[in-house]
């Protein structure tokens, strides 16, 4: 018997992971640790990035963005054809593709090479990440499924952590000029090794007889959407520009949703199962996660481009003032649970407003302090940051996860991931942009700072009132449940 033969018999039921259970866990924690990594490691890289390649704002913005966007759109495609053809070599060639377009990335000497690269490693990234989703929620089940899924998403939150100080090192250690590049090689070895161990521990493929419904409708429609909210962004079209931009956004969104009913009454599969919609505490703790996600990795770019460029930190010095929040993060992701127990989903509303208080403190602190206390402010503000966001990113996922419907319970992990990524396309591409041009403008680096993170702050704000109707509304549908359950009701755990 291979020694994934356990885990492609059948689900591990037992209450501890077994040993091939613990083997396929270590392959997707550590494919996502790697593709998850790559990004917050390029963003202390940007400045020496811009600099070497000669980039201009709207490169940067898509160098950043794309990797985001092609991620998102290839999720739930990715795990459509896990789910007919088996995950395994699905899974291999993803990472294969993200390894090998890693060297490309490399060895751009252009910036519109490196874009192009960007999007081929995302589609890579998120072909993986759609086999990770499917392959633990194939083989575990019950209690260990809980966790196997929370133990992936606390390891993206770490990697999104210890990206910017892995970048500064790599920085500070070789230079600025080859640093960049570096940060881009530093994915070969990891994927390959990866790569090797999925090989020999991913459970065998099992293909199904169904036929792969992929909704490409709905993946162009929803890739259309996207950029329309991207490009008034990155190539600034006037208030008439914006007004159009505007009006074509709401009419691709409406497009989408008949999209997507007439898909399903056809008997189809659709990118986004009307099911899901139904949910509010689905919907609206999805909401949450794309505030949080998407705030969270453009208020990082911004703070590392804001530390190098405005205070005139080495990438090292910028890296140290990010390290206080991989090190919270850490901490409070793995005691984020026993939070949960005495507090319940009220965990996920109080991590989201210290979230956004920090992100507006660290743009007040960056406007009005003095520049010899700034990096130790923020740093402070960092931690505090960082404890939030450990607190609240994998517990607020177990609640929307917890709240999908059952006839769109195989898709609504993917539907999260690619809903998050798509959220960090277009926040990145805004609060980028409005940093850059609000540099370029002559109104200063502190001032740009200040926009920028108020924007963000504004976005994380969003997520707080999201996060309180989405526990009214998980308070609603547990007491219509439990009055239409016969017996004795139960102690309600959800708060």
């Amino acid at each position: 018997m291979s020694p994934a033969g356990p885990a492609a018999t059948g689900p591990i039921s037992a209450e501890r992971f077994d040993a091939a259970g613990r083997r396929v866990l270590l392959v997707c924690v550590a494919g996502g640790f790697t593709t998850l990594l790559d990004q917050s490691v390029l963003n202390t890289s940007i400045p020496a990035l811009r600099e070497s390649l000669h980039a201009q704002p709207a490169h940067l913005q898509w160098i950043v963005a794309g990797y985001s966007l092609a991620f998102g759109l290839a999720l739930v495609p990715g795990g459509r054809l896990g789910d007919v053809k088996g995950r395994k070599w699905f899974f291999v060639t993803g990472l294969a593709l993200f390894s090998a377009v890693s060297l490309l990335s490399a060895t751009a000497t252009d910036p519109t090479v490196l874009v192009a690269a960007r999007l081929l490693q995302g589609a890579g990234a998120g072909l993986v990440n759609s086999q990770m989703i499917g392959t633990l929620q194939d083989v575990f089940s019950g209690q260990l499924r809980a966790r196997a899924l929370g133990m992936y998403a606390v390891t993206g939150g770490l990697a999104f952590a210890l990206g910017p100080p892995i970048g500064g090192a790599v920085l500070a250690a070789v230079g600025p000029g080859f640093g960049w590049r570096l940060t881009f090689l530093l994915n070969v070895p990891f994927g390959l090794a990866t790569v090797a161990l999925a090989a020999r521990y991913l459970p065998r493929p099992r293909p199904s007889s169904r036929n792969a419904d992929l909704d490409l409708v709905g993946l162009l429609l929803v890739a259309a959407l996207t950029l329309t909210l991207m490009l008034p962004f990155v190539q600034p079209p006037g208030w008439a520009g914006w007004l159009a931009f505007a009006a074509g956004a709401c009419l691709l969104l409406g497009a989408l949703a008949w999209w997507q009913r007439r898909y399903a009454r056809a008997g189809g599969h659709p990118l986004i199962h009307p099911a899901l919609l139904r949910s509010a505490p689905y919907a609206l703790g999805t909401a949450v996660a794309m505030a949080q996600f998407g705030s969270s990795i453009a208020a990082g770019l911004v703070l590392t481009m804001f530390l190098q460029d405005g205070l005139g930190l080495s990438p090292m010095g910028a890296a140290l003032v990010s390290l206080p929040s991989a090190v919270a993060m850490g901490f409070a992701s793995a005691l984020a649970w026993r939070v949960v127990r005495r507090f319940g989903r009220r965990t996920v509303t109080v991590g989201m407003t210290g979230s956004a208080l920090v992100m507006l403190g660290s743009g007040l602190v960056a406007h009005w302090a003095p520049a010899a206390l700034l990096p130790w402010l923020l740093a402070v503000l960092q931690l505090f940051g960082g404890t939030a966001v450990g607190l609240m990113g994998a517990t607020n996922q177990a609640y929307v996860l917890r709240h999908a419907p059952a006839e769109a319970a195989g898709v609504s992990g993917a539907i999260l991931q690619m809903t998050q990524r798509i959220a960090a396309a277009v926040c990145v591409s805004a609060l980028s942009g409005v940093y850059l041009r609000a540099t370029a403008g002559g109104g200063g680096h502190r001032s740009a700072y200040l926009y920028a993170s108020a924007v963000c702050a504004a976005v994380a704000g969003l997520a707080v009132l999201a996060s309180v109707c989405a526990s009214r509304a998980g308070r609603t549908g547990e007491a219509a449940a439990l009055a239409a359950a016969p017996g004795p009701s139960p102690v309600r755990a959800e708060r």
